[in-house]
Parts: structure tokens; C-alpha cells; sequence
């Protein structure tokens, strides 16, 4: 990667120093990060140009800050899936407390399910009990595979098509994989399945 940074200065556009002259200029610092040569996957190189307030006096601030650029997509990804996967939206709450302690909550689910969604595209072969409790994968091993006489959890990926078939994925070959709606959904109807048994192993 080549790493550039300096110190510039954003001058007002024309038309907004006419018409608001109160307008002044702003002082940023500009990092330029570009990828050496072609990717090994044959994409396209990386070219960010980013602009911060923050101080850039020396190497590893620049890095720190391209480091945090980096995890844009994540953060994205984590808001998408409060928004689509989890429906928060949908809760119509119409009192501040009230949505920050759903926020709270839904926020763990939403960090569950992103854990679970890469971590099964990543090490789709390893062990489940990562990212679910014994309770749980054994739930679903008897829901789905009743048969089944093993006493090691499922794979990573195994689990996490049980848990998108609660919600609804058919699990072909042409359906690729469930999208975090139907795994929120699968979540959700797991924990009430959960709830369900807990209830009668108490009776």
C-alpha cells in the first residue's frame, strides 16, 4: 500500500460565499491509501481518498485511521441488519427509554447474528458451540435431525441453515444462502422453541 497524508484546506464553493459570506474555510487533514499493483483475486486496487479532523502527525496515526475506514462495511452491516434483519424500525416505540433499552437489546441479537452469518462463511466446518449454546444446537439437531445419535455439535454451517430453515429458507441447491431476515426470523423461533422445552422439563 502506498500512504500519503496531508494537510489541506477546502475553500468555500462560490455561490454559497455569495449567498451566506458569513461562510469560512475548512481546515481538514487528507489521507490518500492506495493498493500496490493488481489483488490476487483480480479486483480492482484499492483507492481511498479520506478526509479527517483528526490529527495526523505522524505514521501509525494515518494507519489507525485507515484501520478504522476499514471497518465501514461492518458497521454498515451491523446497522442493516437492525434495521432489516431485526425490524427495529418496526417496534414503533414512542419513548426514549423504551428505545434505547431495545436498542440495547436488539443490538446483542444483531451482533449474534453478523457473528454467526460470517463465522459460517469463514470456518463453515467448525464447531457450533462458538456462537450457540449446548441447549440450543441440540434443540435443533432433534427438530431436524431426530435420528442423529451424535454428541458433538453440528458444524458452524450446519447450524446455521437449521436455524434459517425455522425461518423459512427451503435449503436447496439453487436458494444460495439465507439472508438475515429469515435467519432473524429462525433466531427468534429457535429461543421460543427454547423457551417451550425449558417450560417442560419444569412440569
Amino acid at each position: 500500500m502506498h500512504l500519503r497524508g496531508l494537510h489541506v484546506t477546502l475553500a468555500v464553493p462560490e455561490y454559497l460565499a455569495r449567498q451566506k459570506p458569513s461562510l469560512q474555510p475548512i481546515e481538514l487533514n487528507a489521507l490518500w491509501v492506495e493498493e500496490i499493483g493488481v489483488p490476487a483475486d483480480g479486483g480492482k486496487p484499492i483507492c481511498w481518498k479520506l478526509l479527517t479532523t483528526l490529527p495526523l502527525e505522524s505514521y501509525a496515526q494515518a494507519c489507525q485511521y485507515v484501520r478504522w475506514y476499514s471497518y465501514r462495511w461492518l458497521i454498515e452491516r451491523f446497522h442493516f441488519t437492525l434495521k432489516s434483519g431485526c425490524t427495529l424500525e418496526n417496534l414503533q416505540l414512542q419513548h426514549r427509554d423504551r428505545l434505547l433499552k431495545a436498542l440495547a437489546t436488539y443490538s446483542i441479537v444483531a451482533w449474534r447474528l453478523m457473528s454467526m452469518t460470517y463465522q459460517a462463511r469463514l470456518t463453515p466446518e467448525a464447531s457450533c458451540d462458538a456462537i450457540l449454546q449446548p441447549e440450543e444446537w441440540r434443540l435443533l439437531r432433534r427438530k431436524f435431525a431426530p435420528k442423529s445419535r451424535a454428541k458433538t455439535p453440528p458444524t458452524m454451517h450446519q447450524a446455521m441453515l437449521w436455524i434459517a430453515q425455522l425461518g423459512g429458507f427451503l435449503a436447496r441447491k439453487s436458494d444460495g444462502q439465507p439472508g438475515l431476515k429469515t435467519l432473524w426470523r429462525g433466531y427468534t423461533k429457535l429461543h421460543y422453541m427454547l423457551e417451550g422445552a425449558r417450560l417442560v422439563t419444569k412440569t
